[in-house]
């Protein structure tokens, strides 16, 4: 969902070129320096969220997640102005001003997630370096993928959201100090879920121009078979005393919705209302998650 930027009330004509109005500039800041994949967001919150929930239901280590949390916001929030810097983003620095901003969101966020983990691993966290370390790879592999060009551009969104869902299991772990099924359980759960959406919302752009129900049914064979393997997957992982079985009601939503646009007649495609749709089923899943692991 785009940013509303402010229109700057002055006269431009009557401004210096070299000079810049003041929304315009704490535009270019904020885009800079604030992460601006919105849906990552979510993909980040609703796993550390329905992790966190599950392993207070168990024990009430209120501290350690405080500090996790605190950690992962950082880390996360970290990776924008460090493309920024290194010209890695579309967004890059264009003075001295911007470049000094942006070192400094650096400094801040570096110092309190290395602060917040140095205290986490001073209390015994320490298998929460496993959990790190293969967010870290998932994270590399992704960035390889995506140079691949735009056809591979999925693919290395499944793979990022891999490292964004490993708050899950991190979350249960620094809560109750087990690294256990419960927390493998939960992370799949979160990257099924993840990989759902990705799936749908690229679907939803890819096949916008589907006018016909054999068209959609031709654009999106691939994600119906995905639905399937979804199914599969979360049956497999029921059998195998990985999850819940309550766990698997919180899927029926994206398996009605996904099976309701194949259903519905044509649709222009409203990126806006998409992105508040699929904000109302990570809230749905992450609920009724949650529910699954408390009753």
């Amino acid at each position: 969902m785009a940013a509303n930027l402010h229109h700057d009330v002055f006269d431009m004509a009557t401004l210096p070129t070299t000079v810049k109005p003041v929304p315009a500039r704490k535009a270019r800041v904020r885009a800079l320096v604030i992460p601006r994949e919105h849906g990552a967001w979510g993909l980040l919150l609703i796993p550390l969220i329905t992790g966190a929930c599950a392993g207070l239901a168990v024990e009430r280590n209120w501290l350690s997640l405080a500090l996790f949390t605190v950690a992962a916001l950082a880390l996360f929030w970290i990776r924008t102005p460090v493309e920024s810097a290194l010209g890695a983003s579309p967004m890059r620095a264009q003075s001295v001003a911007e470049t000094n901003g942006l070192l400094l969101a650096i400094a801040v966020l570096g110092s309190t997630a290395m602060a917040c983990t140095t205290l986490l691993l001073l209390q015994g966290d320490a298998r929460l370096l496993v959990l790190g370390a293969a967010a870290a790879l998932a994270f590399i592999a992704q960035a390889v993928v995506k140079k691949l060009g735009r056809g591979a551009r999925m693919a290395s969104q499944l793979i990022g959201s891999i490292g964004l869902t490993v708050t899950a299991p991190a979350a249960w772990y620094v809560v109750t100090q087990r690294l256990d099924a419960t927390a493998l359980g939960l992370w799949l759960l979160n990257w099924i879920f993840a990989g759902n959406q990705i799936h749908f919302v690229q679907l939803r752009i890819h096949a916008a121009r589907a006018a016909t129900r054999q068209e959609k049914v031709r654009r999106g064979r691939g994600f119906l078979i995905g639905q399937f393997a979804m199914i599969a997957a979360l049956l497999a992982a029921w059998r195998l005393h990985l999850v819940p079985g309550l766990a698997l009601l919180a899927f029926i939503p994206l398996l009605v919705r996904g099976l309701l646009w194949f259903k519905a007649g044509a649709r222009p495609l409203v990126v806006k209302r998409l992105g508040w749709s699929e904000l109302a089923h990570g809230v749905s899943f992450g609920l009724l998650l949650v529910a699954a692991y408390l009753l």
